[in-house]
């Protein structure tokens, strides 16, 4: 299994993750990644007043630290 890292973008702000999530596959990998990114849409929705929209997505690297792409989602 590789380990892949899932660093978060919400409004320009950027957290690394350094800790990173064994995976056997990309399919795991594509699952985790909207799962999670799904999970900030969900919470950011009901930490939200004023209905702004706003930009986030989560970048994934394996651990050579090479880019396994990006997904976004404005809500």
């Amino acid at each position: 299994m590789a380990r892949y890292y899932f660093d978060l973008l919400d409004e320009g702000v950027l957290a690394i993750d350094e800790e990173g999530m064994e995976l056997s596959n990309l399919q795991a990998v594509q699952a985790d990644a909207a799962k999670s990114l799904a999970d900030m849409a969900r919470d950011a929705m009901h930490g939200s007043t004023n209905g702004a929209k706003r930009y986030m997505a989560i970048e994934v690297r394996d651990e050579p630290g090479l880019d396994g792409g990006q997904i976004q989602f404005p809500s």
